[in-house]
């Protein structure tokens, strides 16, 4: 399985990812004043909070910026955090349906700037409700292959906490739970030693798209024109890239 998961789509642009640290980090740090303003600020009693911390630290958000972000958005330094969660579909090139999950202060600049960066890039915005029947929300987590870790490990791990599937990549083991249980399934595996890259609630698609190697790359062209903007958040796509496509691309970089 090549994967419907964002971790397939992006696990070759490392390096890109890499050269836009900065604004990585601002996403992150507004992820945590959304979550510390809706929950409070205090992760212990906000699972919400507590992950976005998490995975704020996993990329390696510094720990002032992390704790300013908590301190702004929990109304604890006087200052007011107001941002609207909007979710735009379209279909990129080939296709391929994609879920754009937006965090903005200002509707119209996102509206306007996700569908420029949509069209330019060779795709069309979509209808409300014409992508997103065809994505489920899963908690999904990526296990790296470190020497020893085998996948029953994983299942005698993290099967009662919720695990539900386990799918084998060439580096990682990628796992799907619900995304109520992602919190549970993640602890599971600190508690038996067991290190992840990432763990995150994304919308995975119920049926992919296979693409060749033209398609993908017009596909992940829109995906970084997107990621490009402050107002995005998070793609989601239903691009499957099979094995011999990775392969030339991970081959192009």
């Amino acid at each position: 399985m090549s994967g419907h998961s964002k971790w397939a789509t992006t696990k070759h642009k490392k390096a890109a990812i890499d050269a836009k640290r900065a604004k990585a980090f601002a996403k992150l740090v507004k992820t945590i004043e959304v979550a510390a303003k809706i929950g409070g600020p205090d992760p212990d009693g906000n699972p919400t909070l507590a992950d976005a911390i998490q995975k704020a630290k996993k990329s390696s958000v510094p720990n002032d910026n992390i704790d300013r972000a908590v301190k702004r958005g929990g109304g604890l330094t006087g200052e007011s955090v107001e941002y609207d969660q909007i979710m735009y579909e379209a279909y990129a090139p080939g296709g391929v349906a994609m879920l754009i999950e937006c965090l903005t202060d200002n509707k119209n600049r996102a509206a306007a700037e996700t569908r420029l960066a949509v069209t330019r890039s060779g795709g069309s915005m979509a209808d409300p409700g014409s992508v997103s029947f065809n994505f489920e929300r899963k908690g999904v987590i990526a296990v790296p292959k470190a020497d020893g870790v085998a996948e029953d490990d994983i299942l005698l791990a993290g099967l009662d906490a919720g695990l539900e599937e386990v799918f084998e990549h060439d580096e990682v083991f990628e796992l799907r739970t619900e995304a109520s249980d992602l919190v549970a399934v993640r602890a599971a595996l600190q508690e038996a030693g067991l290190d992840y890259d990432s763990a995150e609630a994304e919308f995975v698609a119920n049926v992919s798209v296979p693409v060749d190697l033209a398609t993908a790359k017009k596909v992940l062209g829109v995906i970084d024109a997107l990621e490009d903007l402050d107002d995005v958040q998070d793609v989601f796509t239903n691009m499957e890239i099979p094995a011999e496509v990775q392969a030339q691309l991970d081959a192009e970089d």
